[in-house]
């Protein structure tokens, strides 16, 4: 069978290609783009095309960039990139020049540098520095995730105490190691104590320290506490809701005078440490419960940062999944792909578990599937939820419609009969409920 290689035909094996390919004119301006680099960048074509060059990179969706390479050197260029989301490319660049040895178009093809494991120079590459491995990276399309960003840069070279919420599972972790690491204390420690995971005891000397022979078992010559070893630094404090009433005085002292006493200790000790803590609870609900100090509260809410849910930023699911799938895949030499149908039905999921629940669910699916993950390698339970959302969705619309239906009839019947019996006889339909609907869809036809 003869098959005619037309736009639409070219346009759909450019798709199928494994390789990212992207089509820039001579003002540097993407004219084409397949649809890998929504694996690569989590943009859809659409998001792309018409864009210049300088506009994704300003959105850092990747470095460095190939195109002023080819503009100078106006040859081929290969080069290594990293993208936003963690994966590293092998790009090449080709230009395709006019009559007068000018850049008409750019043609670059990306391929992900596992699928290179073999080539010469693969060993050789070269580590990233340890800052930028420690990097917290925050993926994001989200336009609240982006406002939140730059609260967070305006507020990282201060030392105002902060107060991270939202739900559990958002990041509210990776939100403060962030501020960290922008801030002016960056070369300093960043450390981190859960609340809610220790006893009242353990979290005591965990957060103060204590002294030699302060009580049974303690180390002899004591313990320095995470306030004091985070001097200088920043002291995060996650599920700060959890921390025992007797426990937030003492942290109090902390946050007013930047003093404490180690337990069994008789000297004060002075540190220089900016905190920031978290919590997926209603601390104002708690205050007027008598569950958490009022003082304690306004002290650590000097700035509060909230952050949204993943199903308050929709956009960001595909991004992240494919941030997941890079990361697993690299920690388990493994090369996985997942389906466009899974991405769908991850779009329509609620994701309560937030970003957790989602790098969760990547790990076992890269783990449990063969090598493509497909919908039938989903948990159960989340395909189900999604066709209950989806259904519940539909009724509503599927009424509306049944509805605007039956008005149409009704009116267009009353406004050509004008009498509630023929409207009966025309719909076939009782008299009583020929003058309910006349009344229901038809009042300002009457008034006429």
């Amino acid at each position: 069978m003869d098959i005619e290689i037309n736009g639409h035909v070219l346009k759909d094996i450019l798709d199928y290609s494994s390789d990212e390919i992207f089509v820039l004119d001579g003002e540097k301006r993407i004219v084409y783009v397949n649809r890998v680099c929504e694996k690569h960048y989590g943009l859809k074509p659409q998001e792309v095309i018409g864009k210049y060059n300088t506009d994704l990179l300003d959105m850092g969706l990747w470095k460095p960039s190939i195109v002023p390479l080819v503009f100078k050197e106006k040859k081929p260029v290969t080069i290594r990139q990293k993208t936003y989301i963690g994966a590293e490319l092998l790009t090449t660049a080709v230009p395709v020049l006019n009559e007068d040895n000018e850049i008409e178009l750019i043609v670059t093809a990306a391929r992900e540098l596992q699928t290179f494991m073999s080539i010469k120079n693969e060993k050789e590459k070269q580590k990233p520095s340890a800052s930028e491995e420690d990097f917290p990276n925050i993926i994001t399309n989200s336009a609240k995730m982006k406002e939140l960003l730059k609260v967070c840069e305006k507020i990282a070279g201060f030392d105002s105490t902060i107060l991270i919420q939202g739900e559990s599972g958002t990041g509210k972790s990776v939100l403060a190691n962030y501020i960290h690491e922008i801030s002016n204390r960056k070369s300093e420690t960043f450390l981190k104590i859960n609340c809610a995971a220790l006893p009242e005891e353990l979290l005591e000397s965990e957060l103060f320290g204590y002294m030699e022979g302060s009580f049974t078992g303690a180390k002899k010559k004591g313990k320095m506490g995470l306030i004091e070893a985070a001097d200088k630094g920043t002291l995060f404090l996650d599920e700060i809701g959890e921390m025992p009433l007797s426990l937030q005085a003492k942290l109090l002292q902390v946050l007013q005078d930047k003093q404490f006493i180690p337990i069994g200790g008789h000297q004060t000790k002075t540190v220089d440490i900016r905190i920031i803590a978290a919590t997926n609870r209603d601390l104002e609900e708690m205050v007027k419960k008598g569950q958490f100090r009022e003082d304690l509260f306004y002290r650590l809410n000097i700035i509060d940062l909230t952050i949204p849910s993943l199903r308050e930023r929709k956009e960001d699911i595909i991004p992240l999944a494919y941030n997941f799938l890079h990361k697993i895949n690299k920690k388990y030499n493994m090369n996985k792909l997942i389906s466009q149908e899974c991405l769908d039905l991850f779009d329509q999921y609620s994701w309560p578990g937030n970003i957790r629940q989602l790098e969760n669910l990547m790990e076992r699916l890269i783990v449990t599937s063969d090598s493509i993950i497909q919908l039938h390698d989903l948990p159960e339970i989340i395909v189900e939820k999604v066709n209950v959302q989806i259904r519940t969705e539909l009724i509503p619309h599927l009424d509306d419609a049944l509805n605007q239906v039956k008005r149409s009839f009704v009116r267009k019947s009353y406004t050509k009969h004008r009498s509630t019996r023929k409207v009966a006889k025309d719909l076939n339909i009782s008299q009583t409920r020929a003058v309910k609907l006349i009344n229901e869809y038809c009042k300002d036809l009457i008034e006429d």
